[in-house]
């Protein structure tokens, strides 16, 4: 594919993959009424927040007269989904010129993160004002909609009777597709390879982003220029001709779209000039080349699970050289990595309950060795209210267990496959599930996790591993198949990559959101990846 962009090698890999535009359009109702003599004259300001301060985004117009505005100006975001974005909406009533806020009477304002948003597509909340009271019955509705045209084109092409322009042999002809520019100029877009030897070429199917082919729009005329390659590269001119996107489309496989190609100097020269050969659409296909934020806007929820290790070699929890020891400021390595994705995934899943599991612990009252427990000690129903509920369970539960081993990884991989093998029965792209393992170290089960993860590699489903400590952690790279296919023991390749590995001891004095970016930077890739495997289009999508 030509047209995905190339990382740069700054950047975490596939972080390109999700930064994208996001507008949102705002409503308010029933707001509060501040003028005497007539209604309150409302606008809307955004504001982000930049290291821990709020900023001014943007602001919309101002409603004349109207309680219940619908604004006509868009906000317009850069969407980043491995960051935390958090945004304020606040509407004044405008008394004066003056662009002071402080100048316009408060109607109430709303604060949520920009995933919180394009999770639930349209949101409407009640606002409040600086007292944290509601601001009488007024509410604010926003909309996320994703600003990027996703279609794709695919052009299947062919020659016929060129005109031959090599003295011995036949031609070696190309063909250059062209579009407006803004100065009236004619800018290149794609260029096909050469089929030598041939004045019957037929040229590999190729696929473009339909905005680079005509700006997205379909009745937009192009050009297409056929030419003869030469090696010195004064290539020879065959001819050419000029059409749109909406006509290619008419090619359906049995009816081909046959084109003159025409060389204007032999036409004027030569009365009975038919033309210089045909050009062929043999067929012509627009897509949708659905991006992340497409399969969350069109309802996908994110299913996040946490595996935490207590195998003894983490240390004992009382002990602070432990692991697994909770310091005076109310955290340790687990914890941090617990925040630091949780906070971001939970904003994808609507009902904030999330499974935590241990492994490698013996648990009261007969002490047994588990390697899939709910660390809330409820089998039957191991989900902890957001990510604040995994940390209380957490905490509480530490003193109840004994830590044990040996470090086995595959128990709790499965324990996620079988959910997520349950979710594919409804053949839509409406769950996928991500399993964050904290881990000291060294896996018992290498054989065993290896299989499991070249089984799961199969369904809607990722695994992040954060290590803690200062272990060797050269078998979870392994595991990471960044730099090779993962394989299971009886030899079977897995589909894709799955798992994301990232030593927490790289990031121990690093802003806490860079852990974040760097652990989830291959999600949004490895969701698409998985949906367009299955042919799943986003649940709510429009046909291209």
């Amino acid at each position: 594919m030509a047209y995905t962009v190339t990382p740069t090698p700054a950047g975490p890999v596939g972080s390109q993959y999700c930064v994208c535009k996001v507008e949102l359009s705002i409503c308010g109702q029933n707001l509060l009424d501040r003028d005497v003599t007539s209604k309150s004259d409302p606008f809307c300001v955004l504001f982000m927040e930049v290291n821990g301060k709020w900023v001014e985004l943007d602001r919309t117009e101002t409603a004349v007269n109207n309680l219940n505005p619908a604004f006509a100006k868009k906000f317009i975001i850069d969407y980043h989904f491995e960051e935390v974005q958090k945004l304020k909406f606040a509407l004044f009533d405008q008394d004066k010129s003056s662009m002071q806020l402080y100048e316009h009477d408060f109607l109430g304002e709303f604060s949520c993160t920009l995933g919180m948003i394009v999770s639930s597509k349209k949101i409407t909340r009640t606002l409040l004002l600086g007292n944290g009271k509601p601001a009488g019955k007024g509410m604010i509705t926003i909309a996320a909609q994703e600003l990027s045209d996703n279609r794709v084109i695919t052009l299947s092409m062919a020659g016929r009777k060129l005109d031959k322009k090599d003295l011995f042999g036949k031609s070696d002809p190309f063909l250059e597709f062209y579009k407006p520019g803004d100065d009236g100029k004619w800018m290149l877009v794609h260029r096909t390879e050469v089929i030598k030897y041939t004045l019957d070429p037929v040229w590999k199917p190729f696929t473009v982003p339909l905005v680079s082919l005509c700006d997205g729009d379909v009745e937009k005329l192009i050009k297409v220029m056929c030419y003869d390659y030469d090696s010195d590269g004064g290539h020879d001119f065959i001819g050419e001709f000029q059409t749109s996107v909406a006509r290619m489309c008419e090619a359906q496989d049995a009816f081909p779209l046959e084109l003159e190609c025409i060389n204007p100097k032999k036409q004027k020269k030569k009365k009975n000039y038919k033309n210089s050969g045909i050009i062929i659409v043999k067929s012509c296909k627009i897509t949708r080349d659905f991006s992340f934020l497409d399969y969350i806007l069109g309802g996908c929820q994110l299913m996040f699970t946490v595996g935490i290790d207590f195998t003894a070699s983490n240390g004992n929890p009382r002990d602070p050289s432990s692991l697994h020891y909770i310091n005076p400021m109310g955290t340790n390595e687990y914890l941090s990595a617990i925040w630091a994705v949780g906070q971001i995934i939970q904003d994808y899943d609507t009902d904030k309950m999330f499974p935590a599991l241990g492994f490698g612990a013996q648990l009261p009252p007969d002490w047994k060795v588990s390697h899939e427990f709910a660390i809330n000690f409820n089998p039957t129903n191991p989900f902890c209210s957001g990510v604040e509920g995994i940390v209380q369970a957490y905490s509480a539960c530490l003193p109840h267990i004994r830590f044990y081993g040996p470090t086995n990884f595959s128990p709790i991989v499965n324990h996620v496959a079988r959910f997520a093998a349950q979710a594919t029965q409804q053949e839509a792209a409406s769950q996928y599930f991500i399993l964050l393992i904290i881990t000291d170290g060294v896996i018992s089960d290498m054989d065993e996790t290896r299989h499991a993860v070249v089984q799961a590699s199969k369904l809607p489903m990722s695994i992040i591993i954060v290590g803690v400590g200062n272990a060797d952690f050269a078998a979870m790279e392994f595991l990471d198949g960044d730099s090779r296919v993962l394989r299971s023991y009886t030899g079977e390749e897995a589909v894709r990559d799955i798992v994301q590995f990232v030593p927490f001891r790289d990031f121990r004095n690093a802003p806490k959101e860079t852990l974040a970016k760097a652990v989830l930077a291959e999600l949004p890739q490895q969701v698409v990846q998985y949906f367009k495997h299955q042919n799943l289009p986003p649940i709510n999508s429009e046909p291209a």
